[in-house]
């Protein structure tokens, strides 16, 4: 008897493929607050987040935000909203930000905390401003922004970890489980006949058309989806 495809078994949800929500520190926004300064006072990991997260003492309440490289504990890190200081870290409206400057973990909207640019390394670049400033995206796009969304200046810290290598299966095994990811993924070529559509045959080849209808069966509805009929 075959085996349930993986998008079949993936779609019923459960323990294996559902968020590690518990041991998530929470969701990083900023305050929502005009102006002040904090206090860094330590510099934390994260599950789930490839970057290391500040937790800056403000006003009495302690703040998580991302780290950018250079943060140490002890330092000030300042929300300006007329940019007077540039230092690496600190939380300032784009429209203040000079050109060539790099920013990190940019809003989308006014107000929503920051939704772009937040992974270990990364950092955006502010090219021109003006009704919109817009920034040169990791990505290599660019995408204009309202003036008033807020940014950090700098670039966020733990742009190495790539580059290390993992050593032994067992520990990029546990790194995917920590963010709720299947580490092995068997090719439905690779397969048996009753295991996917598209196992079987002498050697790796699908056989047949891989392309499947919008209203195909679960179990059938592998490979690349038809394209919409043209109008």
């Amino acid at each position: 008897m075959g085996k349930q495809l993986r998008q079949q078994r993936r779609g019923k949800g459960g323990a294996v493929y559902r968020n590690p929500g518990h041991r998530q520190i929470g969701n990083i926004r900023y305050p929502n607050v005009d102006a002040g300064t904090g206090k860094i006072v330590d510099l934390i990991h994260a599950p789930g987040r490839s970057g290391p997260l500040a937790k800056i003492d403000f006003s009495g309440e302690n703040v998580l935000m991302i780290a950018a490289e250079g943060m140490v504990v002890g330092k000030n890190v300042t929300y300006d909203m007329s940019a007077s200081d540039l230092s690496p870290g600190n939380v300032v409206p784009l429209s203040s930000v000079p050109e060539g400057s790099y920013v990190y973990n940019v809003e989308g909207q006014p107000g929503d905390g920051g939704k772009f640019v937040r992974t270990a390394g990364t950092s955006a670049t502010v090219v021109s401003r003006g009704d919109k400033v817009v920034l040169l995206m990791p990505s290599g796009s660019f995408k204009a922004f309202d003036p008033r969304c807020r940014a950090s200046l700098g670039v966020v810290a733990g742009g190495g970890q790539r580059e290390k290598p993992f050593g032994k299966a067992g520990n990029k095994f546990h790194a995917y489980r920590s963010r709720s990811k299947a580490y092995l993924k068997v090719k439905g070529v690779a397969m048996n006949p009753v295991n996917h559509p598209h196992g079987g045959g002498g050697h790796p080849h699908v056989g047949k058309p891989s392309t499947v209808g919008r209203n195909a069966p679960p179990g059938r509805k592998v490979g690349r989806l038809s394209p919409k009929r043209r109008k």
